[in-house]
């Protein structure tokens, strides 16, 4: 009967199961370089901190940002134009919208800004879809960004005022005399107090605070301010009061949206929704109450409730209790593989077909179709079919087949340790790179299943392990468990 007990090949050194939770969860895949950045920093928590420090001096670095898609930069009127120009569509633009968005989750070392601006987009969310919004959605994921480590007040006020925003959920086009209700309705339900917590004249009274703020649709998109269309007078939403007799109205919207910001309701929801991105599905409400506690000490900022659920016990318990959804698995294989984008020049260019390859696992970024964001749980991703697509799209990058331009991929000489090596500790030394931890049993026999090696095999340079069975080696760790969960 074979052995299959894990050797071990310490040539690459492997995080702590603490240090590499923090680095897991925070991150898009736990490389050899970002490990390293922890163990510089002393382990999980100063790297947070330092991820922290550095994301507010290197936020917009060239390297950070990876800005190759140039309509992005558009004005909204320039982009309706060349749509109805037929120079290049709406949605194609927003396409590249979630391409920049799985490079920078790529290449970027800002890990944490990325993942906690991912987080507050989608609980914010406006679709990259649609072609009123795209004229200004890249603005507006770019404006989530700037808010990502601040305070939740100042990101409700910025994002719901935002033209994206307004055109998504209707306040665009909304007038004094017809307030619409969509808006108020996702404001209420799902930006803050969260269902229950709010009445269908709190919702009416939430779209007639809201109204005024508009943008010229289908002409120029200009976003402005219409103080005759102000709806004004006493409203009442919840435990908010105020006589709104200015017919400027965006000061008490900017009082209305700060309150629902503090509210307990809005801790409550904030709260439950880190829980389920960054511990589990299902976490004790004693959790949640703490988290909540803190967001309203701190006068709603967020890293500070993000240090206290990092110092959690559930936190710490909740080890591989996360699955990664279809864009996370692509850029953690991206990572893993240790692939080098280039800038694109053509559509089939790395940088421009990882959409594709998205769409294929079951979801590109920031196209969820309804207000309410992407899901946090795991249950819709742990389906056959989304197995299936992932290990697709793992097999093809495994062997460098597709994407194969603007886009360079390690070789297996690169991978490989010093040879001649035992097939184990070959295995060892890969999972240390691609899972950011030692081999296990299982993982051995996956491996010499995939390549039909014996534990003890010695690998030569001219063995198949490392040459064209090469690729169903790395497949077989792409296919662990264990990078299907962060």
């Amino acid at each position: 009967m074979t052995d299959y007990t894990p050797a071990r090949y310490r040539g690459v050194p492997v995080l702590g199961r603490g240090a590499r939770h923090v680095a897991s969860r925070f991150s898009y895949g736990v490389t050899p370089a970002l490990a390293k950045q922890v163990r510089a920093a002393g382990g999980g928590l100063a790297w947070f901190e330092a991820q922290v420090e550095a994301a507010r001096t290197r936020a917009d670095d060239a390297d950070v940002l990876m800005d190759w898609w140039p309509d992005l930069h558009l004005d909204a009127q320039t982009v309706w134009q060349n749509q109805a120009n037929e120079v290049r569509g709406m949605w194609e633009v927003m396409w590249d919208y979630s391409r920049r968005l799985l490079a920078r989750r790529v290449h970027s070392d800002l890990q944490v800004l990325e993942v906690l601006t991912e987080f507050f987009e989608a609980h914010l969310h406006v679709t990259a879809s649609g072609d009123a919004q795209a004229t200004w959605r890249a603005d507006y994921g770019e404006t989530i960004r700037a808010h990502a480590l601040g305070a939740f007040d100042d990101m409700l006020v910025a994002a719901i005022t935002h033209p994206a925003m307004l055109l998504y959920l209707d306040q665009a086009t909304s007038s004094k005399s017809a307030p619409n209700e969509n808006l108020g309705r996702e404001l209420l339900e799902l930006h803050t107090v969260g269902v229950g917590h709010y009445t269908e004249d709190d919702v009416k009274n939430a779209a007639r605070i809201l109204t005024g703020y508009r943008v010229k649709t289908w002409t120029t998109f200009a976003a402005y301010y219409d103080t005759a269309q102000h709806w004004t007078g006493r409203v009442t939403v919840g435990d908010f009061t105020d006589a709104n007799t200015d017919v400027d109205g965006r000061a008490v919207v900017e009082r209305f949206l700060r309150h629902l910001a503090r509210r307990p309701e809005t801790a409550q929801r904030l709260a439950r929704k880190l829980c389920t991105k960054f511990i589990a599905d299902d976490v004790d409400q004693a959790v949640v109450d703490r988290l909540a506690a803190v967001y309203l000490a701190h006068d709603t900022e967020i890293l500070p409730v993000v240090r206290a659920l990092l110092r959690t016990k559930a936190f710490k318990e909740s080890v591989d209790a996360k699955l990664r959804d279809p864009a996370e698995d692509l850029v953690a294989t991206y990572r893993a593989l240790g692939v080098q984008l280039a800038e694109p020049s053509a559509n089939n260019d790395a940088a421009n077909a990882m959409i594709w390859q998205c769409q294929e696992i079951g979801l590109v970024p920031m196209t969820w179709p309804r207000p309410d964001g992407q899901p946090l749980d795991n249950e819709p991703w742990a389906t056959t079919g989304r197995a299936m697509a992932s290990m697709s799209i793992h097999w093809v990058l495994a062997g460098g087949w597709w994407p194969n331009k603007g886009i360079t991929y390690r070789t297996a000489t690169e991978w490989a340790p010093t040879l001649p090596v035992r097939f184990d500790q070959l295995v060892d030394h890969l999972a240390r790179q691609v899972h950011g931890r030692a081999s296990n049993a299982n993982l051995l026999r996956a491996a010499c299943e995939a390549v039909q090696a014996d534990p003890d095999t010695t690998v030569t340079s001219s063995h198949a392990a490392v040459t064209w069975r090469f690729s169903r080696l790395l497949g077989a760790l792409l296919d662990h468990p264990r990078h299907y969960s962060r």
